[in-house]
């Protein structure tokens, strides 16, 4: 178990060190960047204290929670780590939990124009191996949705279409790699968001068989970390015929904006 283990970190690792730039620095985000975005969303950036901070080239974050892996299924905590890139944008994500004691340990990656989904049990079953069109479609709606919930500032790319429906709503749609997703934004009076819809990432348990689902990730409270505001606590639940099943809690423990170093999750 240990050499499975060591295993995957050390892909995401490797997938996070071919990325990382010492020696990089990023400008200033200015009022004049966020021009173009709709009023809620430059209103949902000054909340987040994104303006006259640098602009996130990327982000390493660290988790605990609980997932469940059905509707009315037991809860497993979970802790987890990852770090986005947004120069190319990737995502790399990585979960360690255990069940009835036996260690369960997974790895997303989303770079360039695929994502994977791998999951073993007890480092010798491989319980999921999702990958794919619909895989990295789906996949392209959770990087969005970790730009508008942990990366606000990276909110004024270019591949973002904004159109208002209300004072409090907005709608987008991000291409990424030939890959389009929509998702609607609902803000609070004082520009917080507080949730993220989209009916582009598809539900599966078994990475073979795909169901099309509203995604939402309702965000329960923020707190201030180094000047920025960021959600520390939400979920993220499938809408589905039979209910809402909400599968994963998650509470934000670090994170860190333009990263220079790797920190090795198993350290942390």
């Amino acid at each position: 178990m240990k050499c499975f283990l060591s295993g995957y970190r050390s892909q995401y690792k490797t997938e996070v060190l071919k990325r990382l730039h010492p020696n990089s620095s990023m400008p200033v985000l200015t009022t004049h960047d966020m021009a173009h975005l709709p009023v809620p969303v430059q209103k949902y950036l000054v909340y987040a204290g994104a303006p006259g901070r640098p602009k996130v080239q990327n982000f390493r974050a660290q988790f605990s929670g609980s997932m469940r892996l059905k509707m009315q299924g037991d809860w497993m905590s979970i802790v987890a780590a990852q770090y986005n890139f947004y120069d190319e944008p990737a995502r790399l994500f990585y979960i360690r939990s255990s069940m009835f004691g036996v260690p369960i340990e997974g790895l997303h990656r989303y770079t360039g124009n695929s994502a994977s989904m791998q999951i073993k049990i007890a480092s010798l079953f491989r319980v999921v191996n999702a990958q794919g069109e619909k895989m990295t479609h789906g996949e392209t709606v959770t990087m969005f949705n970790d730009m508008c919930l942990l990366a606000p500032a990276s909110l004024i790319d270019k591949r973002i279409q904004w159109k208002t429906a209300d004072p409090l709503t907005v709608q987008t749609i991000f291409t990424n790699q030939g890959n389009t997703i929509a998702a609607t934004l609902s803000f609070r009076q004082d520009g917080a968001l507080i949730d993220f819809v989209s009916n582009d990432r598809y539900f599966s348990e078994d990475g073979k068989t795909y169901l099309s689902y509203p995604w939402s990730t309702p965000v329960k409270e923020y707190r201030d970390v180094d000047g920025r505001r960021v959600p520390v606590s939400a979920q993220a639940v499938w809408h589905t015929p039979q209910g809402d099943y909400t599968y994963a809690k998650f509470i934000v423990r670090d994170i860190e904006y333009n990263c220079r170093t790797f920190v090795d999750p198993a350290q942390r």
